[in-house]
């Protein structure tokens, strides 16, 4: 297939083709990592923002190495450096980002539809490095990327998604991928962050991990985020480890060949155990490495499009 699309806002409204046309192309740009010459001559002449109004590290620094091995240049902004401090608007700042010439826009925003406002408004290919609790495609798709290539597909597995579903952008983008390209996805956490109103999104919703665990091919186990929790939402972190918390003896409910996984960064000995996260059967590094192939070929198929 051709890719026709100048924007990455959300995985809700690609096709399940779509989806995996970008995770055949992440194929090719991993093996770009294992050559002694890690670099590509792909974007050359193009010049990405990498515009963070929420802080993250792991994400920036994945997307700018990203656009480093496709040989783009790279100008990062973050909001206590841009005039969003001084109280200038996203739509001023998205006309000063047209008058630099901007290819590739790369945007982490705490409001949900900042990413479409900025596409709607400018040339520059926009990518969604998570809005809010809405989406954030990139983490879903390195997900489905090291599903796939431990486990040879992704129609018919079992996922389990453990955590805090409600303010979960990476629930939700998983949870569209997961259910396009044919997986079984159950949603386990307590009532107050994974409520029932999740199940017309064609997805299983349990409160009792322990019934879940064993039939699980995948254990994807969110981060804890006290940042967007309330305290009527979120009782205490060891009431929650007691319940939901991936501990040494609960991992003994799990196939031997599930896989576990954290978008990161881990709270260690809350949602997981730090032996169960470094154990045999956590690919939580594998996301890592798989996360940089991933986006390299997002920035690739999207900063091919626009002009």
């Amino acid at each position: 297939m051709n890719w026709n699309r100048k924007d990455l806002l959300g995985l809700r409204e690609l096709s399940a083709d779509e989806i995996n046309f970008i995770l055949e192309t992440a194929d090719a740009f991993k093996q770009v990592g294992t050559r002694e010459i890690k670099k590509v001559p792909a974007l050359r002449g193009k010049t990405l923002v990498n515009f963070f109004v929420e802080p993250s590290t792991r994400t920036r620094t994945s997307f700018e190495l990203a656009a480093f091995r496709l040989s783009a240049d790279v100008i990062n902004l973050s909001a206590s450096t841009s005039s969003l401090a001084k109280g200038e608007t996203l739509k001023d700042t998205a006309r000063n980002l047209e008058a630099l010439h901007a290819d590739i826009l790369v945007l982490r925003h705490s409001s949900a539809g900042a990413p479409q406002f900025l596409a709607q408004r400018l040339k520059a290919s926009v990518i969604n490095a998570g809005d809010g609790a809405h989406e954030h495609p990139t983490q879903a798709l390195l997900d489905l990327y090291t599903i796939r290539e431990k486990r040879g597909k992704i129609a018919d597995l079992h996922v389990a998604i453990v955590g805090d579903i409600l303010f979960s952008r990476v629930a939700r983008s998983n949870i569209f991928g997961l259910v396009k390209l044919g997986a079984r996805v159950t949603l386990v956490g307590p009532t107050t962050l994974v409520p029932r109103e999740f199940e017309k999104l064609g997805v299983a919703v349990s409160h009792e991990i322990d019934n879940v665990l064993p039939k699980a091919d995948v254990v994807n186990l969110l981060r804890i985020q006290h940042e967007r929790q309330r305290k009527e939402y979120f009782p205490g972190l060891s009431e929650y480890t007691a319940l939901f918390g991936l501990t040494k003896e609960r991992a003994k409910l799990l196939k031997r060949d599930c896989l576990i996984m954290h978008p990161g960064p881990i709270n260690r000995g809350v949602e997981i155990d730090s032996e169960v996260a470094d154990g045999a059967q956590s690919v939580i590094l594998d996301q890592v490495t798989n996360g940089l192939a991933v986006r390299m070929a997002v920035l690739y198929l999207c900063g091919g499009i626009s002009t």
